[in-house]
């Protein structure tokens, strides 16, 4: 997603039809019923699967990535989600009791789930239906209405929402709005009931300002510099192949990607070797582009001034490929270490110890992801009670997005808010506390002025 303006004349734009409509949808209160929402649910679920050749055709257009790495990138989650929100959509639409303290009783107390209203989902060009349709999954099963807006650097994807989801699920409740960054700015400055945006980092800042002004909530899906921890005990052979694997999925422009490792210095050299044979075999496997020419531009400018030793990323500004690339030792005040890298490029710094290595994640911002490959339950045990981070993955890199009951989001400058499963339904609703208590008894004690005898009950009781 290009950056937001948010300057008068971009607010400007009348941006407020879609939104009217799909209020009047949600005011219809047809939303709420269970029926409409699993209805929507098995309508994203048909759209899935009977277009999934126009989608491949379509994200192949945009990105060049192949049929299978579609598939399996941002067709099956968005399924897994569905069904899974599916068969427990019914549990997590149920009033859920909350035990009354004895200074409230008699009486009885639950929290309802309820929709919010009128959702906007601003998407990401990088996996362009599942960072649309995940999040939409979630806002429907709550019982909102939405409006999507997919980037339009996916612009063939973009087009195929607009025209083909709407068959699918009530197009007067679900809007799908195209355009360049002036109409994502008009809709982030409309009073949304919620907004959840997925993107850089600087953007999401211009999308909350936006929101700001109408006190929308947000959930921002953000990204930075995920980094991969190696220790000493790890077993190196699998922790290259899968480093090597995820820093390869779609070229390397994934939010959760390894942006860089930090390795324990006595198994560096050996680690090297093994990145080194990695890297260009699951590479030659990835037929993704770079999302355009700035994009491009910006990479090439990273592998220019790094400082470190590089071993391929080979750029081809035509096709707009790059061959993955190993930097040792970089300077760390480059852009290659200062900011998120979206591309398959990886650097590598050694440390001396564990602590080392905490130290170097815990001085940098707050990642969305981090990895640890160890065979310790003492090393793991160190890193994930002295580190923050969205979330940690022990042995594996990605693997976690594809638990539904995890929570998925940042923290600090990697987002806030978090979605998939119940967490996603959690987050497009709103917790309503309810209290019920009867009109009898009424005893006159309970209201003041309070005899000395009653004033050491409540005291009690209270206290």
């Amino acid at each position: 997603m290009s950056v937001i303006d948010i300057s008068p004349a971009a607010r400007s734009l009348d941006s407020t039809d879609d939104l009217a409509v799909a209020r009047s949808a949600f005011k219809s209160g047809r939303t709420r019923a269970l029926s409409w929402r699993v209805a929507q649910l098995e309508g994203l679920l048909r759209f899935i699967d009977e277009c999934e050749k126009e989608i491949v055709a379509a994200i192949d257009a945009d990105l060049g990535r192949g049929a299978m790495a579609t598939f399996m990138a941002d067709l099956a989650p968005v399924r897994h989600e569905i069904k899974h929100t599916l068969a427990k959509l019914g549990r997590w639409m149920k009033p859920e009791r909350v035990r009354m303290s004895a200074a409230t009783l008699p009486g009885k107390a639950w929290v309802v789930a309820e929709p919010k209203g009128v959702a906007l989902i601003l998407g990401a060009w990088n996996f362009p239906i599942l960072l649309t349709l995940h999040p939409l999954v979630s806002c429907l099963a709550a019982g909102n209405a939405a409006v999507l807006k997919p980037s339009e650097f996916a612009e063939n994807t973009a087009q195929l929402l607009a025209e083909q989801l709407p068959r699918f699920v009530d197009a007067e409740a679900v809007r799908v709005v195209i355009g360049d960054a002036t109409v994502s700015a008009s809709l982030a400055g409309q009073p949304f009931d919620h907004t959840f945006f997925t993107g850089s980092t600087n953007v999401g800042r211009a999308v909350m300002e936006a929101c700001a002004r109408n006190l929308t909530p947000v959930t921002l899906e953000l990204g930075g510099k995920s980094p991969v921890i190696v220790a000493a005990d790890a077993d190196l052979d699998v922790a290259a192949r899968r480093i090597a694997w995820a820093k390869s999925v779609n070229a390397g422009q994934t939010c959760t990607a390894p942006d860089y490792v930090v390795v324990e210095e006595s198994v560096r050299p050996a680690l090297v070797e093994r990145l080194l044979a990695e890297l260009p075999h699951h590479g030659s496997h990835d037929t993704t582009r770079i999302v355009n020419d700035r994009h491009v531009e910006r990479l090439q400018r990273v592998l220019a001034g790094h400082g470190g030793e590089q071993v391929g990323g080979v750029v081809d500004t035509g096709k707009r490929t790059v061959t993955p690339a190993l930097i040792t030792d970089p300077r760390l005040d480059s852009e290659l270490m200062c900011e998120e890298i979206f591309g398959p490029v990886l650097p590598l710094v050694s440390v001396r110890d564990l602590d080392d290595a905490i130290d170097f994640v815990n001085a940098r911002p707050k990642p969305l992801a981090l990895y640890l490959f160890t065979e310790s339950r003492d090393v793991e045990q160190a890193v994930v009670a002295r580190t923050s981070s969205g979330s940690v993955t022990v042995n594996h890199l990605l693997y976690h997005l594809l638990v539904p009951e995890l929570p998925f989001g940042g923290v600090g400058g990697s987002g806030m808010g978090n979605y998939h499963g119940k967490n996603g339904f959690d987050t497009f609703s709103h917790r309503k506390a309810v209290l019920r208590k009867g009109s009898r008894p009424d005893l006159a004690a309970m209201y003041p002025p309070y005899g000395r005898p009653m004033q050491a009950m409540m005291r009690r009781l209270m206290g």
